[in-house]
């Protein structure tokens, strides 16, 4: 949960909210670290077991069996339904359109010690805001 809700706009609060639903969207997914900066937001996505219907699929050979098709369950599926949501929400409420960058960054966390690293540099984020090189 964010520290300090209570000094978020309306747009912030919105960004928020679109956040802590992905698990609602996406189950195998859980949140960890989140911030909303002035024009972008850093967060970690905790991706879980897909559940039985992956398992054994790698070694699976039967042209019977049918496989998941799309994107349903990607971090690009994650990600873009989060921007959709706000994006709805900021069309609706602000008349803005053009509310993300095309992209997004994303890094796979492979320890305990990196995870430390990411989670404090998001919660120390908002601190050095006048230095960070997205700073307008």
């Amino acid at each position: 949960m964010l520290d300090g809700a209570t000094r978020l706009n309306d747009v912030g609060r919105v960004v928020e909210e679109c956040w802590q639903a992905i698990p609602t969207h996406f189950p195998q997914v859980e949140l960890d670290e989140f911030v909303v900066m002035p024009n972008h937001v850093h967060g970690i996505l905790v991706i879980g077991d897909l559940g039985e219907e992956t398992k054994g699929r790698a070694n699976d050979y039967s042209p019977l069996r049918k496989r998941p098709a799309g994107t349903a369950r990607t971090i690009g599926s994650m990600v873009r339904g989060f921007k959709i949501g706000v994006t709805k929400w900021m069309r609706q409420t602000h008349q803005i359109h053009e509310v993300w960058q095309r992209n997004y960054w994303e890094h796979i966390i492979r320890d305990e010690a990196e995870l430390a690293h990411i989670r404090e540099y998001i919660l120390n984020n908002p601190a050095r805001w006048e230095l960070d090189q997205l700073h307008p």
